[in-house]
């Protein structure tokens, strides 16, 4: 195993540690909460996922591709805890609008929202056309707005809640040859960040998480332009 290889898999663990110590605490047990995870049907999200029904949660998970989700389900079955998956387009905000709606008629709430679901595009600025900007910006800013926007009003009734926002260390650090990735992950670090302490007083807690590199499998599903094998 070469050096690469340790430092990818030290920096998933490292992040799925931070996130799951993050909503382990004393006060906040996660046995009966309901956890809504969008890219929850691999990499990342699925092992929260698994997480967070080893110790007793409810789990919501959306994604855009059915067999992923049926897989994802699958993997999930043997544990003694509600699993809800919905085929859901992030980029449709009246899909992520119903999706919302389903996950809150089956459990009757939302305790945790991660914003988890992204996409890589990789190329030279003269091979990235706008509609990859929008397509990252709408995927990666859009959808958790809207998402945040459909969940936080009725947290407010619940009580309160939390919101995870799984960014990146390209929405602290531009990466070249990643601008339309690294711009629509800034905005998302900057809204996370902004709307932290205006829903603390509701009792919501807001986390940005960024981290590195993670070998979750996302540079295979990555989109590559320009020189595919050099960009690869």
């Amino acid at each position: 195993m070469n050096l690469r290889v340790l430092l990818a898999t030290g920096a998933i663990l490292l992040a799925v540690w931070l996130i799951v110590r993050f909503i382990r605490t004393v006060s906040y047990p996660l046995r009966e909460k309901v956890v809504l995870i969008t890219g929850g049907s691999r990499g990342l999200g699925l092992v929260l996922a698994r997480h967070i029904c080893a110790r007793g949660g409810n789990v919501a998970l959306i994604a855009r591709d059915a067999e992923e989700l049926a897989r994802a389900k699958t993997d999930l079955a043997m544990r003694p805890n509600t699993v809800m998956t919905i085929q859901c387009d992030l980029l449709d905000s009246e899909q992520i609008q119903a999706a919302v709606r389903r996950v809150i008629d089956r459990f009757g709430k939302i305790d945790i929202l991660i914003n988890n679901a992204g996409i890589i595009e990789v190329g030279p600025l003269e091979h990235l056309m706008r509609e990859d900007f929008e397509r990252a910006i709408r995927l990666h800013f859009w959808a958790p707005f809207e998402l945040i926007s459909q969940i936080v009003p009725e947290m407010r009734i619940w009580g309160g809640g939390r919101i995870l926002n799984i960014s990146s260390i390209g929405g602290k650090v531009a990466v070249p040859h990643m601008a339309s990735y690294s711009a629509s992950k800034f905005a998302l670090t900057g809204f996370s960040d902004a709307i932290r302490a205006e829903l603390a007083r509701d009792n919501i807690h807001v986390t940005t998480v960024a981290p590195g590199l993670m070998r979750t499998g996302s540079h295979v599903n990555a989109k590559f332009k320009g020189r595919h094998d050099d960009e690869f």
